[in-house]
């Protein structure tokens, strides 16, 4: 008998909603450990039993920002994006998109000599972070220390916003 070429077709399984928490909690650990791929696939699986779990919507969130500035297959600051839509929360969806905004402008620093758009980056986050802090639940006050972290990157990188392209004229 000869093998087949054409590659297999698998169903997913789905998981319990009573393996929902501890699924999430392993998905943190694999993102500590930094296996965000692995992270990633576990929160899938959550939001195919439970598509408002918010915890795992942050933890893919995070997970997918992780190897931002990698050449990854996780995801793009796009894709990130799209599940800001699933937090309820005003507060975290601007914090998370500072969050989203921090990591693709810290990406572009590892990846060379982008530093316009490293700057840009930075700004929006630091726009994000703002709206966060102004609206953000007593005692928390991690978009002060992400907007204070991307002001020390920007002062410690000496980076500067991007020459804006001039058109060139025709004469």
């Amino acid at each position: 008998m000869e093998a087949s070429l054409e590659p297999e077709h698998f169903e997913l399984k789905a998981i319990t909603k009573d393996g929902l928490e501890a699924a999430v909690d392993m998905a943190e650990r694999y993102r500590l450990l930094q296996q965000p791929a692995q992270s990633r696939s576990i929160c899938l699986d959550v939001l195919a039993v439970e598509p408002d779990n918010q915890r795992a919507i942050v933890t893919l969130i995070l997970a997918i920002t992780d190897k931002f500035g990698q050449n990854s297959s996780l995801g793009s600051p796009r894709v990130a994006r799209e599940y800001l839509e699933g937090l309820n929360d005003e507060h975290e969806r601007a914090y998370y998109t500072g969050i989203i905004a921090e990591r693709e402008a810290r990406g572009f620093l590892e990846r060379g000599p982008a530093q316009g758009f490293a700057y840009d980056g930075f700004r929006d986050a630091m726009e994000w972070y703002e709206r966060a802090a102004a609206i953000r639940p007593e005692g928390n006050d991690l978009a002060i220390l992400r907007w204070n972290a991307c002001v020390r990157t920007i002062e410690d990188r000496k980076l500067k916003p991007r020459k804006e392209e001039r058109e060139l004229g025709l004469e």
